[in-house]
């Protein structure tokens, strides 16, 4: 029997039983992320430490899935995210990629390069990260450590947003080899901070982060996940209509100027920037002598902190 033939035969209670049933029989077997489930809050766990929780080319996609798990689950009335270890996530694991000859690594591409491919996997990748936005259920990040680059385009996307006072945030890639694709930034900070971030790549700590107002609030480190308990507790009995209704509306307004159209935009400058005359040297330094060698050199011409 298909899905909208038993939608159509379940009355709506029933049916979201069915939905609860049918998530928790889905394969929580995931590689690079961990599920957990308790007291109505479903926790997702980016799990790459050994890596700085850096994005593989699984990653997007288990966070996706995840969220349709919390999503299907009647259960639950709120999605956390975090990092294992000391950091939430370190962006896409560039050093497999840029060191990499092109066309050997998932994403890359043997020149000349294709737009269309490029776009079809960022597309995806950040497609997968707004599951957060598009939660039915809210979703909260604790930022445990540091939150860098593709790190900061899932953190973004959350709807209410913790980090440690002492762990750093921005988006680096932005100096020669990317752009955000989850595009939040203006969104989050206006016109004139989000330009002050971008054009210089910076990174801020927790405590600066709030200050301007990229992220809701920040605490010490030993007692960020306290804070953030505390927080979520006073939405855990609420019931999921209602989250699910006062998080639309505000959505929407963000929305309506045009948040998706900015995406778009985002992900082909992203692929453009990685195909720059700079952005192929770049990658090229970072083939024949290491990944760490080409940002040490780039550091140098740059003559900021990367």
């Amino acid at each position: 029997m298909s899905f909208n033939a038993v939608s159509q035969r379940l009355q709506p209670r029933r049916f979201i039983a069915f939905l609860t049933a049918a998530a928790r029989k889905m394969s929580t077997d995931f590689n690079s992320i961990r599920y957990q489930v308790a007291d109505r809050v479903a926790t997702i766990t980016l799990n790459r430490p050994e890596r700085a929780n850096a994005i593989d080319e699984y990653m997007p996609f288990e966070i996706e899935s995840a969220v349709q798990l919390a999503n299907f689950d009647e259960s639950v009335r709120v999605i956390r995210l975090t990092g294992s270890g000391k950091f939430f996530c370190a962006g896409y694991d560039l050093k497999k990629y840029a060191e990499g000859e092109r066309g050997s690594v998932h994403g890359s591409q043997k020149m000349p390069w294709d737009p269309y491919v490029d776009y079809q996997w960022m597309h995806k990748a950040t497609e997968a990260y707004m599951s957060l936005w598009r939660s039915l259920k809210p979703t909260v990040v604790e930022i445990n450590g540091d939150c860098i680059a593709g790190g900061s385009d899932i953190a973004l996307c959350c709807d209410v947003s913790f980090i440690a006072d002492d762990a750093l945030i921005g988006y680096p890639p932005a100096r020669i080899w990317g752009c955000p694709t989850g595009a939040m930034w203006y969104y989050r900070l206006g016109l004139e901070k989000a330009k002050r971030m971008l054009l210089t790549g910076a990174l801020v700590s927790g405590e600066k982060a709030v200050e301007m107002g990229l992220i809701g609030e920040c605490a010490p480190r030993d007692q960020l996940s306290s804070v953030v308990d505390d927080f979520v507790a006073k939405m855990v009995d609420i019931p999921t209509n209602q989250l699910w209704m006062q998080k639309t509306v505000i959505n929407n307004a963000v929305e309506m100027q045009g948040l998706f159209n900015t995406q778009r935009l985002a992900v082909l400058f992203d692929g453009m920037s990685r195909h720059t005359p700079e952005g192929v040297a770049f990658q090229k330094e970072a083939e024949s002598h290491g990944f760490k060698a080409a940002i040490a050199k780039l550091r140098g011409k740059i003559g900021s902190k990367l």
